[in-house]
């Protein structure tokens, strides 16, 4: 039986990775699981710093600029595809099962990585970084979702939020340890391989902690003075539980996958081309951005993104998930429209407004979980957002190719400064206006999609027990 008293359909593997190894003793604390799901997330975050490797393995293995990119994109499918094709076996077999497969595939990712480079074959770094490691990426971001909110569900938003935060921040961490090794150990074949073995051994112990960490509740445990009647009186908060089976069957779902689809899609376009769009903006003003600033303005957009999950998300415990979507898309259509309006006239008002799309952005992936969770339960939680993840696959394909695209056409037609990008930022602005209505679309699950009602053996003996964390 599950945490939340619903049936298992599959038993979980035995042993020191199986769901019953992993069920907490009384007193637990439960604030011991962020800190476990970081461990996960703070590793993984490490793709959005993989721009640190793309020059010197393009120099190294005299690679083109879209070849060197290849791990990245695949990373990034296989991550989405395997949230979607493992979110059933995550919610089975437990988190910590799910952070044990994700640490095995994402180190080994690195390793075979290391070894493609020492030996000049490249496409063992796209097979191990993108294909292995993507796997990794995809069943680590979900792993520790479910028992997260089902620990915090008086506070769902605010616990993903921890957690989603690391894989924002990662690229915090890994850009600025990766180019210090690369300096270290050289950016030749030997340096990057000996990077890359470094990264899949440290990454390896650093993701064992949530290995040894987590834990799932006992059956029927529930946050002390907390009462579910009360918190499902607030709108779109259901009791219901949904399987994921029936979730991709409501018009709940897709409306959400627009709505993140979307969202992401106009985050991750300034993102992938944060450096030289800045550049390119006050080109040809009294005032042109250099190298080391659009360097900073990248990193700013990094805190952005990482402080956003965790702030917005937070937020959203207490305005409500739907408000919280309107906020993202709405304001962040009218900060699109700013940038566009105001072109190159004031780089600072470019800046604000660039921060506050990422900081949404980030914002976004962080409270979609909790939006679930509102909607279809606890229940299969984890492979909902499984699959409602390869919206994040779309988006990272639609966003850059949009904003390149339009930028390479402008180009050759003889453009300059915001020239480049005025067409794309109305196309964003009109597909946060899509996502904004897909968003006031969203009603509660029709109750023909709940499961049935299931004897919760025990619930009461637990309750009795007052297992109530803080």
């Amino acid at each position: 039986m599950h945490e939340d008293g619903q049936r298992l359909t599959v038993a979980s593997p035995g042993g020191f990775l199986s769901r019953s190894r992993t069920v907490a003793p009384p007193a637990w604390s439960r604030w011991l699981v962020p800190p476990a799901a970081l461990s996960v997330h703070l590793a993984i975050g490490q793709a959005y710093a993989w721009s640190v490797f793309k020059l010197p393995l393009e120099s190294a293995l005299h690679l083109s600029g879209t070849a060197s990119a290849l791990p990245f994109q695949l990373g990034i499918v296989m991550l989405g595809l395997s949230a979607a094709f493992g979110g059933r076996m995550v919610e089975r077999n437990g988190p910590r099962w799910a952070m044990f497969v994700s640490m095995i595939c994402f180190s080994s990712g690195f390793l075979l990585s290391a070894l493609g480079v020492a030996t000049g074959q490249y496409w063992l770094v796209v097979l191990g970084y993108g294909f292995v490691g993507g796997i990794g990426l995809g069943i680590g971001y979900i792993s520790p979702v479910s028992t997260l909110m089902k620990w915090f569900p008086d506070r769902p938003g605010m616990a993903t939020g921890i957690a989603i935060m690391g894989f924002g921040g990662g690229a915090l961490i890994a850009s600025p340890w990766s180019t210090q090794m690369l300096g270290t150990f050289g950016t030749g074949t030997s340096g990057i391989a000996t990077t890359f073995l470094v990264h899949g051994l440290v990454y390896a112990v650093f993701m064992s902690l949530g290995v040894f960490l987590v834990r799932v509740p006992p059956d029927g445990w529930l946050p002390r003075g907390w009462v579910p009647a009360k918190a499902a009186a607030r709108a779109l908060i259901t009791t219901a539980n949904v399987s994921a089976r029936n979730a991709i069957r409501t018009p709940q779902f897709w409306c959400l996958w627009i709505v993140l689809c979307f969202n992401v899609t106009a985050g991750i376009g300034i993102l992938e081309k944060a450096a030289p769009m800045i550049r390119d903006f006050f080109a040809n003003t009294t005032t042109p951005v250099s190298a080391g600033a659009a360097a900073g303005f990248v990193a700013l957009l990094s805190l952005a993104n990482m402080t956003g999950r965790i702030v917005w998300s937070s937020t959203s415990d207490l305005i409500g998930r739907k408000n919280m979507y309107r906020v993202y898309l709405g304001v962040g259509a009218l900060l699109y429209l700013t940038i566009a309006l105001a072109g190159n006239s004031h780089n600072f008002l470019f800046i604000l407004c660039a921060i506050g799309i990422l900081s949404f952005y980030g914002g976004g992936f962080a409270t979609a979980p909790a939006y679930l969770k509102d909607l279809f339960g606890t229940y299969q939680v984890g492979a909902i957002h499984g699959r409602l993840l390869t919206a994040w696959s779309t988006a990272g394909v639609l966003g850059p190719l949009i904003i390149n695209a339009i930028a390479d056409s402008q180009a050759a037609a003889g453009r300059t400064g915001p020239a480049l990008y005025t067409t794309s930022l109305y196309i964003m602005i009109g597909l946060l206006a899509i996502g904004f209505l897909a968003n006031e679309l969203i009603r509660p699950v029709n109750p023909r999609f709940h499961e049935p009602p299931v004897v919760e053996m025990g619930r009461q003996n637990t309750l009795a027990a007052g297992q109530g964390g803080s």
